[in-house]
């Protein structure tokens, strides 16, 4: 009956373009669920990632396979009118290249042929206050940065046995400390974009040397290796 509840009521919130109620998914399917069951689901349970996993883990099973590929990202839903708290906060939303008010969330999709499934998930909740010393404004951060948080839920999927050989993730996680844990604690390969000015050692004998350069001076057509087989950023 949970997870019927569950289906009907994101199936609703999916496909509605006004403002959603527990009364409006009630009438919408003329009354068979009542709106009481749609408030006591919402607010008598508190959904995490484990939720969402078991709830999604027998079609993964179906679809999944080695070549698999696990999909970080985050995304803001802005919430620029309602009261501001530790979930619904000010975050830098680097597509608009400013700060927004919104619910900040860090996910993980899994992708295997044609399936594309989200099997963890993160909300950024700033929970520790502080005072910019400049502007003397109170300010937020959260207890974790975003790229422990995605290490975090990295190591769970493999936990959870997920298959998969590729990491996908944009420039924000393109850190030494991930793409390190990415191939050395999970075993796995990773694909990232990765701004100009990171510098790259094209051999291990230039890693050793302590030679490296920019990567938009680089000329790949050149190389026998690419750095990213050779694994020395």
């Amino acid at each position: 009956m949970k997870n019927d509840l569950i289906e009907l009521y994101s199936d609703y919130l999916l496909s509605s373009s006004g403002k959603t109620t527990a009364t409006g998914v009630s009438e919408l399917l003329d009354n068979v669920y009542s709106h009481d069951q749609f408030t006591r689901l919402l607010s008598n349970n508190e959904f995490t990632s484990r939720d969402l996993w078991l709830y999604v883990k027998p079609v993964v099973r179906q679809v999944e396979c080695s070549d698999g590929v696990l999909i970080f990202d985050d995304t803001i839903q802005e919430k620029q009118f309602s009261k501001e708290n530790a979930l619904n906060t000010w975050h830098f939303d680097h597509t608009k290249n400013r700060t927004v008010k919104g619910i900040n969330l860090l996910n993980a999709h899994y992708h295997a042929g044609d399936a594309s499934i989200p099997v963890a998930y993160k909300l950024i909740e700033k929970t520790i206050l502080y005072t910019d010393l400049k502007t003397k404004k109170v300010r937020r951060y959260a207890e974790q940065t975003k790229n422990e948080m995605m290490r975090e839920m990295l190591m769970i999927c493999c936990h959870n046995q997920l298959m998969f050989r590729y990491v996908l993730a944009d420039s924000w996680f393109c850190s030494n400390d991930n793409m390190m844990f990415i191939r050395h604690d999970c075993n796995k390969h990773f694909l990232m974009a990765m701004k100009s000015n990171r510098k790259v050692s094209l051999s291990l004998d230039d890693k050793l040397q302590g030679r490296s350069q920019r990567i938009d001076t680089v000329d790949f057509s050149y190389c026998s290796a690419p750095p990213h087989k050779s694994g020395i950023f």
